[in-house]
């Protein structure tokens, strides 16, 4: 049979072992361990003895073809050309000695990317497109980004955390992004079912396909003013926006009801605990751009509340547990309300249902 790396094909794309460092195509298979020389840097050791510098800087989610040369020119420069991009949006140079280490922090400085965001630190904020592309958002997602990260840039230049925090943005209830299971969650809410404009509905959609578009069947046909349209069921809508997808005479964006929620809790890590889903803690939020302080401070308090009373390498949603929900909002300040309560119909099934209780 050919090697992968020859043989050529219409489709896909090609072999991973293509774009792999030489350093780590040696070497595969082979790490004994890895280790944190300081923020934002990382050597990976091999049985060889050959050693792999990761040098991990914050990077925009939406970014330019210009800043992609900037990172390539860098590449080129310290590490062969070798570099990646990570899951959560940092750019990491991969480099197979450490002479260079300095510089290039220092030029990745000037172009404005701070280095940090491994082990016990914030990572950058993975978010989805938001206003610049979306349209069914409820909120914008890089404003917002760029805002918290700003303000809690220590956190990341830094490893002064009990534990890793990961923070996610979604910017409506689909949400693209990760944020079902990240320790900090912000959500984007639409709190009003679309507005349905009658009068070109007839000319712009096709009737069956926004019924259908309808996951819980809050849609159905109707006739208004001797036209056929649609109603909405409004107790049954969940504001995800599938009908406007399909129809854009029922746009759901609103200025004076869509916000942010901000949700707790989550990880994917199961380390010393299983993985767990973020769970409500702050209901709404106005939009408020385009620096977002209410959210930013928001975020700040729950971060610092848990920094200073988590154990060592204690998740968030593991040091909620640890202390108890109601203890949670009383030291967080934040008010218990009625959208705190599940009524979801399957909701019994997530339940803490023993009678043990921690405040």
């Amino acid at each position: 049979m050919a090697d992968p790396q020859e043989r050529r094909t219409d489709y896909g794309p090609p072999h991973y072992e293509k774009f792999l460092p030489p350093v780590i195509k040696a070497n595969y298979g082979k790490w004994k361990y890895h280790e944190i020389l300081k923020p934002g840097v990382m050597v990976h050791v091999s049985e060889t003895g050959d050693k792999l510098f990761t040098v991990r800087a914050a990077s925009g989610r939406l970014i330019s073809v210009d800043k992609i040369r900037l990172y390539c020119d860098l590449a080129d420069k310290y590490c062969g050309g070798h570099l990646r991009f990570t899951s959560r949006h940092n750019v990491e140079f991969l480099m197979d000695n450490d002479s260079g280490i300095d510089a290039l922090i220092k030029d990745l400085a000037d172009m404005g990317h701070p280095v940090g965001g491994i082990g016990n630190a914030i990572t950058s904020i993975i978010h989805t497109q938001g206003w610049v592309h979306c349209h069914s958002a409820a909120t914008d997602a890089s404003g917002i980004v760029k805002s918290v990260l700003d303000d809690l840039i220590e956190y990341f230049t830094e490893t002064k955390l009990p534990g890793k925090l990961r923070i996610a943005l979604a910017c409506c209830l689909n949400m693209c992004g990760a944020v079902h299971c990240s320790d900090i969650a912000i959500l984007g809410v639409h709190r009003r079912p679309p507005k349905i404009n009658h009068a070109t509905l007839k000319k712009q959609c096709e009737i069956p396909s926004v019924v259908a578009s309808c996951p819980t069947a809050a849609i159905r046909p109707a006739t208004v003013d001797g036209n056929p349209s649609v109603e909405i069921i409004e107790d049954d809508c969940m504001f995800c926006a599938n009908c406007f997808t399909v129809c854009p005479s029922m746009p759901l964006n609103d200025p004076l009801n869509d916000g942010v929620s901000i949700w707790v809790g989550g990880k994917v890590s199961n380390a010393r605990h299983e993985p767990m889903f973020s769970k409500l803690a702050i209901p709404f939020i106005p939009n408020n751009p385009p620096r977002w302080p209410e959210v930013t401070d928001a975020i700040r308090n729950l971060v610092e509340i848990w920094a200073k009373n988590a154990h060592p390498y204690e998740r968030m949603g593991e040091w909620i547990e640890r202390i108890g929900w109601p203890r949670f909002f009383k030291m967080t300040g934040i008010p218990f309300k009625k959208e705190h309560i599940d009524d979801f119909k399957h909701a019994g099934l997530t339940f803490k249902r023993s009678t043990h209780i921690s405040f």
